[in-house]
């Protein structure tokens, strides 16, 4: 890993309690189950307690669906029966391609329970994307979302299939959303049944895929369940790093249930609770913060919409009386910017999560005034720590909820160390954060170079973040060290955009950077140098490149063209530079 040059001195090893060195509190055990094992074990004990209200148009429960903790065991049962059925073995990698739905639940623990990885996929890829997640993992099987009014998922996955994914042998196709979903006009759910003309791979309705549980009895589930442990990979996140494409965490039932479960704890979850989750599943924020940590204390999962709308989410909160809510900062400054927010009884919050990006200090004061959330938390980590490493604690001071991180998660241990040397920093220093514990991934998905430039040989995960830790073991952000992207919570390779952008014809050269923004912390700006010739680019030109082509987080919202790119004497380009002057030249048009 590169690593930047020191920026403070080491502390003096002969005074350890003074360094930047913290392990959260063990009082509560680690959990040795699956997945499954834990689901069923709150089926047992809250078998008619709701565990999934999946709600209609504008945020209405009544309008949609609701499962029980025992009906959503049973779904899951089901669903690895299928799989088993339809030949997946253990270890092999299903995705899951679709917007937030209560099929995500019952696949997350289904696919658990049969051995299965689930691959978790961003509905926003496009077919680039696509297809290169479905080869580096050689996925079995896809789950596909129904067409809606922005995209055609089912058209992008037969053209995977077809044009160059030998891997892919399965789509299953979900069914159409609620009405007010507006489904594309030529949708037509239902219809897909075996191979299609214009396909590649074995095609079934969601509804088909369940039929074929009835073909595995209940002692070839459990030959399969008993198989199946706690250190068994179960989940595969692609994420974004600094170069090229996303690399896939592989996380175990150990690390992504433990992680859930502490954050619960930390939350204070029970039965008596309803957590209302608007952040998207195919991240560890709705997975595992979300889904994992509910069912882990037998508290409600609500879904508010297929995708994030202010309105429905408050909607939601108050319908179900509500007494979490979850979101990145901007989705809850989007939340405080609706006018009805004032009308709709949410006296009923007392907690949630905000993480993806640092939280200004107002809109922490606004939520907690405004939505009643006194015990809101701050979760900080990666989707390599499954996620959190550190967290505020529900009664900790609203300095330290907006200017840190929090501290050390129970069975974790943080530290700031010199990003050139590795010696452990001085407690106020500034350096390098790192995590070791339970939930530090197994490594990058068939990539063991890049796993061993972030994970050392003592277990030690490097974030790239730099970061510094107080007195009483608070961790503050201060920056990072990789050129990552980190947009409304997205991450974003400055690389992969950039890769892209070389393929259109009057581009020469083309640098991506991050600039500040006040809704999503920071936005894309492409530094492009024209070929000889050509026009200057515009931001409607870029868009309209590649609009359909990638995804739209990635579409950048400022075009900068130059001539040269600032370089170093070794001949790398100032992305720093860069940087600031793209802030610049935004903050005096914006004068």
């Amino acid at each position: 890993m590169q690593r930047s040059p020191s920026v403070t001195q080491p502390t003096d090893p002969a005074r350890p309690e003074e360094t930047a060195s913290t392990r959260g509190p063990d009082d509560v055990p680690l959990l040795e189950q699956t997945l499954a094992q834990n689901l069923d074990e709150t089926a047992a004990r809250l078998p008619d307690a709701p565990a999934v209200v999946e709600c209609g148009p504008g945020g209405d429960p009544h309008t949609g669906r609701s499962w029980t903790f025992a009906e959503l065991a049973e779904h899951s049962r089901a669903v690895a029966k299928a799989l088993i059925a339809a030949g997946y073995g253990h270890g092999d990698r299903i995705g899951m391609w679709s917007p937030n739905v209560a099929e995500w639940t019952s696949l997350l623990y289904g696919a658990a329970r049969a051995g299965v990885i689930l691959v978790n996929l961003n509905p926003a890829y496009r077919s680039h994307e696509l297809t290169y997640v479905v080869e580096q993992c050689a996925m079995r099987g896809l789950v596909v979302a129904c067409p809606d009014a922005r995209m055609d998922p089912p058209a992008i996955a037969r053209q995977v299939a077809r044009e160059g994914a030998p891997a892919l042998e399965q789509l299953i196709m979900l069914p159409a959303g609620a009405p007010g979903d507006e489904p594309f006009a030529h949708a037509r759910p239902g219809e897909v049944a075996g191979r299609a003309a214009d396909a590649a791979a074995e095609e079934a309705t969601w509804e088909a895929f369940l039929a074929r549980a009835a073909e595995v009895s209940d002692e070839q589930l459990a030959e399969r369940e008993a198989a199946t442990g706690a250190e068994d990979p179960v989940n595969l996140q692609y994420t974004s790093g600094t170069t090229g494409f996303p690399k896939g965490v592989t996380l175990t039932h150990r690390n992504i249930l433990n992680n859930g479960f502490h954050i619960g704890e930390l939350l204070g979850y029970s039965e008596a609770d309803t957590l209302v989750i608007p952040v998207p599943f195919f991240h560890c924020f709705g997975m595992v913060i979300g889904v994992i940590a509910a069912v882990s204390h037998g508290t409600v999962s609500v879904i508010p919409g297929r995708a994030f709308h202010p309105l429905d989410s408050l909607t939601a909160a108050a319908a179900t009386r509500a007494t979490s809510l979850y979101g990145v900062p901007a989705m809850f400054i989007a939340m405080l910017a609706r006018p009805e927010a004032a009308s709709l009884d949410l006296s009923t919050l007392r907690t949630g999560v905000m993480a993806g990006s640092p939280c200004p200090v107002e809109v922490m004061r606004r939520v907690i005034d405004e939505l009643h959330m006194s015990e809101v938390a701050i979760c900080y980590g990666m989707t390599e720590t499954a996620p959190v490493s550190t967290m505020t604690r529900r009664d900790d001071t609203l300095e330290a909820r907006t200017q840190t991180v929090g501290r050390s998660m129970p069975h974790v241990e943080t530290k700031v160390v010199d990003p050139v040397t590795g010696q452990t920093l001085a407690r106020g220093a500034t350096g390098e954060l790192c995590t070791r514990g339970y939930s530090v991934m197994l490594g990058y998905w068939n990539a063991e170079q890049k796993t061993a430039e972030v994970l050392d040989e003592d277990g030690w995960m490097h974030s790239g973040d730099l970061a510094s830790m107080d007195a009483d073991g608070f961790v503050r952000i201060e920056g990072r060290i990789k050129d990552l992207v980190i947009r409304g919570g997205e991450n974003i390779s400055p690389r992969e955009v950039e890769e892209f952008l070389y393929a259109h014809p009057d581009v020469q050269d083309v640098q991506v950077v991050g600039v500040p923004d006040e809704r999503y912390g920071e936005e894309l700006m492409a530094c492009l140098i024209m070929r000889e010739g050509a026009e200057p680019l515009t931001v409607e030109a870029v868009r309209e490149f590649a609009t359909g082509r990638i995804a739209h987080f990635k579409i950048p919202a400022y075009v900068r063209i130059m001539d040269a790119f600032p370089m170093t004497v070794s001949g790398k380009v100032r992305k720093v530079e860069l940087r600031e002057e793209g802030a610049a030249v935004i903050g005096a048009a914006g004068a």
